[in-house]
């Protein structure tokens, strides 16, 4: 059995929607279809869940909603219309939606998660019509009535632990099964939606569930490329990696999905599949738990801006103990996570993302620093860009870093920082944001030719 995951570009209109159709039964494994609202069907367009917020939004305001609301039906009809299906499914959606305005409760957030995942919903049931349509047997899945029990934190609810076992009777269906993504129900039967990524939480939560043979996520590339193709447009395509290169590479800008929402699949071990809706005939990429690879092999580069550095100098910073506990202490207490924390003798460095300290938090963190360590300088630096080459073959690997040093130092791009990942399958440089492409490039050239 294949679980498949379909995002909101592959189910934007019929025309997507019958690509769905024709991938789904060119394989008889696949078996959960997992779906999104629809997206974007152009670069102008709007996504329906973000006509459905806007709605939600009109309606908690109290004002009219009878204008965002037909926006939101508007796309339904679209894709009913175009697929020739009966009209009643745009009824059924309409007849939703009210409904959950109607009797919305007094838990704004709750009702925000209610109106978001509608999206989602609606369009499972109008692609399980369309399969029908054609003459296959498909039936929409309520992720509630099934099992899918999520905890009451609205907007960032988790899986509960019983839902794998419930959901793992979804094996022995012998319809396609077409599951809206992104949401659950609480214990109390409320609907709660996941966080960002949320419907590629739930197709590897079903993956893991039925014990799948792989989690198939289809969206509109054709693989994970081993660089940023807008930055290096010949990149190569990775075609098997693990899922420590994965995370390591999703950590500074691949941006394929977000990787911490395939953690129910990769703690069940199963591979999962980046495919092409558009290109279903490619290969994609592989993610698996361990591979074969080539001693110094790089899998891929990636590269993030959007960085600062906190510079803190201190003599005899070694020998005063707990000066790096004390530190970090004081980010926490400040609501701040970090990223990396390189130290010397008598220095450290912690990189944070920029968005972590705007301009109120930063003059409160270094004023407690100032205070309450007594370093001899302290200094933050914003507008950097982290990059890291990552693979499994460079562990053990002898010269990576000075090869990766020679090619940036040639590019004429200056190192702010350089840390190795304790795996060794990693290294992280710092540089500043008006190097970060010409750096992807330089590093490029070195490890792919």
């Amino acid at each position: 059995m294949k679980v498949v995951k379909f995002g909101g570009s592959s189910v934007a209109s019929a025309e997507q929607i019958s690509k769905v159709i024709h991938v789904v039964t060119a394989d008889a494994a696949r078996r959960i279809v997992v779906v999104s609202a629809p997206g974007k069907r152009h670069g102008d367009d709007t996504k329906v869940t973000d006509l459905l917020i806007t709605l939600a939004h009109t309606v908690l305001e109290a004002r009219n909603y009878e204008v965002a609301l037909q926006s939101v039906l508007s796309r339904y009809a679209e894709i009913q219309q175009d697929l020739d299906l009966p009209k009643s499914i745009v009824a059924i959606v309409e007849a939703d939606l009210r409904g959950r305005i109607e009797n919305r409760g007094p838990n704004d957030l709750q009702f925000m998660d209610t109106m978001k995942a509608s999206g989602e919903d609606n369009n499972a049931k109008v692609i399980a019509e369309a399969f029908r349509k054609q003459g296959h047997a498909a039936k929409y899945t309520n992720p509630g009535e099934v099992g899918m029990l999520l905890s009451d934190e609205f907007g960032n609810a988790e899986v509960l632990p019983e839902s794998l076992i419930k959901l793992a009777a979804l094996k022995e269906e012998s319809e396609i099964i077409i599951f809206p993504g992104f949401f659950g129900h609480t214990l109390s039967g409320e609907v709660a939606t996941f966080p960002r990524g949320g419907s590629d939480i739930t197709g590897a939560i079903l993956a893991a569930a039925v014990k799948a043979e792989v989690y198939e996520n289809f969206t509109d590339v054709d693989s994970v490329y081993a660089m940023d193709p807008r930055i290096v447009p010949n990149a190569p395509a990775i075609e098997l990696m693990t899922y420590r290169e994965m995370r390591e590479l999703a950590y500074a800008g691949f941006g394929v999905f977000h990787d911490e929402a395939i953690i129910p699949a990769v703690h069940a071990e199963i591979p999962i599949c980046i495919k092409n809706t558009n290109r279903p005939e490619a290969p994609g990429t592989l993610i698996v738990p361990e591979r074969k690879y080539e001693q110094a092999e790089v899998t891929g580069i990636s590269s993030a801006e959007g960085f600062c550095a906190i510079y803190i100098d201190k003599y005899m910073m070694n020998r005063e103990v707990g000066f790096g506990r004390r530190l970090l202490q004081i980010l926490e207490e400040e609501g701040i996570s970090y990223e990396h924390t390189p130290s010397g003798i008598d220095n450290m460095s912690i990189i944070l993302q920029s968005a972590e300290l705007e301009a109120e938090k930063e003059a409160g963190v270094v004023a407690r620093i100032s205070a309450e360590l007594a370093p001899d300088h302290i200094n933050i630096e914003h507008g950097l860009s982290l990059l890291m080459v990552v693979g499994e073959g460079m562990n053990y690997a002898v010269g990576m870093a000075a090869k990766a040093t020679q090619a940036l130092g040639a590019a004429g791009v200056n190192i702010e920082m350089i840390n190795q990942g304790a795996s060794e399958i990693s290294m992280m440089f710092a540089v500043k944001d008006i190097d970060r492409e010409k750096a992807v490039q330089a590093l490029g050239s070195a490890f792919f030719g």
